[in-house]
């Protein structure tokens, strides 16, 4: 039956481990577009409006619910890594997985609902990162995206939370900042 204290260990999943768990996936994505030479780099956390931020990494007020990360240009731009990017969060996570099963068998983290739950976020957002579709909004997952980039059918460079900031459209919103604050 489900009970009082379900209802906390939903509230902390929900609010606590899930925005971890995807923190640790969109530090996959960021790993390799560091790795690749990636610049301008930033993390989402969250959706609506900005609270706060520090670092690269901003949080957003509904911070338990998605994530994007966001970066302007790569040094190594070509599919292979551009793959590696797409699958840098699922292997973050499933790195995650493995280091969180590997330090409870050998004693070093105690069995617990904490990490029952922190293992079961990340086989979910793992899955759904990998299964090859396209969500709603038109945007593909990562599986998607990175079958469509090794087929070279992908040119956007854009994921279900990656999203990559092409030269010109930086210099559009840069020029629309400058006509705003000019009065023109």
């Amino acid at each position: 039956m489900f009970g009082f204290a379900d209802i906390i260990k939903f509230l902390i999943s929900f609010f606590v481990i899930l925005p971890i768990v995807t923190l640790i996936h969109l530090s996959g994505h960021i790993f390799f577009v560091t790795l690749f030479g990636g610049l301008e780099k930033k993390i989402v956390i969250g959706c609506g409006t900005k609270v706060f931020s520090f670092w690269n990494i901003e949080i957003r007020k509904y911070y338990f619910w998605n994530g994007a990360c966001e970066f302007k240009s790569l040094r190594h731009d070509n599919r292979f890594t551009n793959t590696l990017i797409y699958l840098g969060g699922s292997l973050f996570n499933l790195t995650s997985i493995f280091l969180v099963n590997a330090l409870i068998s050998q004693g070093i983290l105690d069995t617990s609902v904490f990490w029952y739950q922190f293992v079961y976020f990340s086989f979910y957002i793992l899955f759904l990162s990998l299964f090859p579709m396209y969500f709603s909004d038109g945007s593909p997952s990562d599986g998607k995206a990175a079958v469509l980039t090794l087929k070279n059918q992908h040119e956007k460079k854009i994921s279900d939370d990656i999203q990559f900031m092409k030269m010109e459209e930086q210099n559009k919103t840069k020029e629309r900042s400058r006509d705003r604050f000019s009065g023109d």
